[in-house]
This record gives structure tokens, C-alpha cells and sequence, in this order.
């Protein structure tokens, strides 16, 4: 039965930076709002940069601050203006924080409420960064993980690595896919070439496209290749992925904001290749198991994590030559990775609903209430 708005208890959202999401945590920060919305009620403290004014959920509120005209400092102001709104404008019941960090304003919140404090990764690690930059990140974790009244992990490795480094109880919750959106391969698209696609919000080398462009350069590769996302990260990197790219059929489409063309895109394609060399969950491999397109992706932890051989083919993370002969033997044997993409959908439905890993999170906002 959904309450009145005025007499839910009310739960101030902090990092997702924007609705609607693109990706990554906004994702799950989304969603975990839509099935709570009839419990709670939820306000999103977001920036211009990353969020839509006409976006609605419901009776959810999103309070949208202007950019920083500093590109670089962007994301920390808009983390003192969450602290300060907090402090001054409103009263909350609850305050979920979203990224690690966010934690410096940990300090400030907890003047006035208890915080659940959820990670999505590790930024210090598998990124070259300057040390002052690393120092910042590790920082943030320790504040978080001394200040947070409840922490959250996304994924079973990330929280192994902070059960050993901090000894503190550390919830997993997974992320989790809408089944509900989810979408099949659409029979009336006929003027395609066929395809083999590859998927990130942000293509920067962690995603490890440029690993999948050598191996296919290697393999003289004919077929079309479709790259999803957003290539203006990195100046270097998107020349190194051009330069790549040349002699080969490839097509980037940029970011798609739309989550139905977007899974529309992965259905119809022939392969989906993820060769990410470092995640903490990726919402992206579990978007494209919802389609229940063959999945070919990186052993990395976080991917064996959710998926087995069972129901992906899994290459040794960076071998080029595994991962061509991944490549191959899919064209070779279609059926059983037609089966796999199914085996990997019936996971989905049993673990990974958002319905089920809400009520995780339900749990947690209750607990401290």
C-alpha cells in the first residue's frame, strides 16, 4: 500500500549526480529509489552536468545544482553542496551515500544523521593516477569506513578486500537488472549487417576495448564491431582506439542515454564482448545477459563473480589469444552459446532482480531508523 508522501520517513540520496542514470551507480542508485519509492521518500541532490530536468519517478525529488565552472572540481563541489544542503535546508531520516569518495563530507553529516554509505569500486586501484590523487581516494575510504553508521558493497570481492583491510561487517548487496525492460532479439531488423558489440559508459582502457581491437586486427576480422559509449574520456586513449580501429569495420555509436535502444542494441547483435580488466559489478554485463545475447567477457573477479563457463565463455583477462580463440570457437558453435545466454537470464531472474535487492537495501534504511 503506498503511503502518503508527507508520512514516509525520508532518505536524502548523495553521489548518483543525476537522473536519469547513464550507467554504473547512478544505475543502481536508481533503481533501488524506484522500488522504494512507495516506502520512502526519496530526495537526489544532483548536478546540472549529469542530470535531466524533465526526468521524473514519482513523487522523488531531485535537486539539481549548477556546475562548477571548473571542470576538474565539478564533482567535489557538488559533494560540499550535498553537505551544506543537508546541514541547512532540510531534515531528513536517513542519508545514503553513493561512492566512497563523497566520505570527506562524512564528517559534516554526521552532525545531523546516520549514513549508509554504499561502494561501487575501489577508484585508487587498477588506475593510474597521480599519488595526491590516490592519497584523496584511500583517504575517503578510511573516513567512510570509520563515520558510516551501515556499509554496502556491490560485489563479493570488493567486500573480501575491505573484510581484510579494514575488519569491519560489510554488507554485500549486488546490482541487479530490470528484468521487466528486458527485451529480446527483434527478427524484424533486416537492413543491419550483422554485428559484435562492445559496451561501456565510459570507454577509458580499464574497459579494455583496445585489447579486443588487437586481437581483432590480429584475427583480420571482417565482421562489423559496434562500440557503445563514451569515447571523449581520455584524449590519448581515443586516438590509440582510432588508430586501432583503422582497416577494421567498426562503428562507435556514442553514449546511448535511452535504456531501451540501448538494450535493443545489444539484443540484436551477434556477440557481446566485454573484455574489462577491472570492475566492482558491472550493471553493463548484466544488462547484456537480460537480453540473452552470447556473452564472451574478462576472468576478473567481479565477472566470475556473478557468471561461470556455464553460462559465458570466459577468456583469461588481456591474453589476446584466448580471447581469439573465444572469438572463433563462438562462430563455430553458436547453439551452445545461444544456450549459455539463456542459462545466464534464468541467474538474472533468480538473484539479480531489483525487486530482491531492494529489499536488501530495505532492510539496511530500517535497521537504522
Amino acid at each position: 500500500m503506498q503511503q502518503n508522501s508527507h508520512m514516509k520517513p525520508r532518505v536524502l540520496v548523495i553521489g548518483l549526480k543525476g537522473l536519469p542514470s547513464f550507467g554504473g551507480a547512478a544505475t543502481v542508485g536508481e533503481n533501488i529509489i524506484d522500488q522504494l519509492k512507495d516506502t520512502y521518500g526519496f530526495t537526489v541532490l544532483s548536478v546540472e552536468t549529469h542530470a535531466s530536468e524533465t526526468f521524473s519517478l514519482g513523487d522523488v525529488r531531485q535537486i539539481i545544482f549548477k556546475k562548477f565552472p571548473l571542470s576538474k572540481l565539478n564533482v567535489f563541489v557538488y559533494y560540499v553542496k550535498c553537505a551544506l544542503y543537508a546541514l541547512f535546508c532540510k531534515k531528513y531520516d536517513l542519508v545514503h551515500l553513493h561512492h566512497t569518495d563523497g566520505a570527506f563530507i562524512l564528517p559534516l553529516l554526521k552532525l545531523r544523521y546516520k549514513v549508509v554509505v554504499t561502494s561501487h569500486a575501489r577508484p585508487q586501484e587498477h588506475v593510474k593516477w597521480n599519488w595526491w590523487v590516490n592519497y584523496f581516494f584511500t583517504l575517503n575510504e578510511k573516513i567512510a569506513f570509520k563515520m558510516a553508521d551501515q556499509f554496502t558493497a556491490v560485489s563479493k570481492p570488493l567486500k573480501e578486500v575491505y573484510d581484510q583491510v579494514y575488519q569491519r561487517e560489510v554488507v554485500f548487496i549486488p546490482n541487479g537488472v530490470d528484468i521487466r525492460t528486458a527485451i529480446g532479439k527483434d527478427d524484424s531488423v533486416s537492413d543491419e549487417e550483422p554485428y559484435i558489440l562492445f559496451a561501456a559508459g565510459r570507454i577509458i582502457p580499464s574497459k579494455g576495448l583496445h585489447i579486443l581491437l588487437r586481437t581483432l586486427q590480429a584475427m583480420d576480422f571482417k565482421t562489423k564491431i559496434k562500440v557503445v559509449g563514451n569515447l571523449e574520456q581520455i584524449p590519448a586513449y581515443k586516438r590509440q582506439i582510432l588508430s586501432l580501429s583503422e582497416g577494421l569495420n567498426v562503428e562507435f555509436v556514442g553514449l546511448f542515454k535511452n535504456k531501451v535502444a540501448l538494450l535493443n542494441l545489444v539484443a540484436n547483435a551477434q556477440l557481446f564482448v566485454y573484455p574489462t580488466l577491472y570492475e566492482a559489478m558491472s550493471i553493463m554485463l548484466l544488462e547484456a545477459a537480460s537480453v540473452k545475447v552470447p556473452i564472451i567477457c574478462s576472468d576478473i573477479p567481479a565477472n566470475t563473480a556473478v557468471f561461470s563457463n556455464e553460462e559465458v565463455s570466459l577468456f583469461v583477462s588481456e591474453d589476446m589469444d584466448d580471447l581469439q580463440h573465444k572469438i572463433l570457437y563462438f562462430y563455430g558453435h553458436k547453439s551452445e552459446a545461444f544456450h549459455k545466454a539463456q542459462k545466464a537470464f534464468e541467474k538474472l531472474e533468480k538473484s539479480h532482480s531489483w525487486a530482491t535487492i531492494a529489499n536488501q537495501y530495505k532492510v539496511v534504511f530500517a535497521s537504522l531508523m
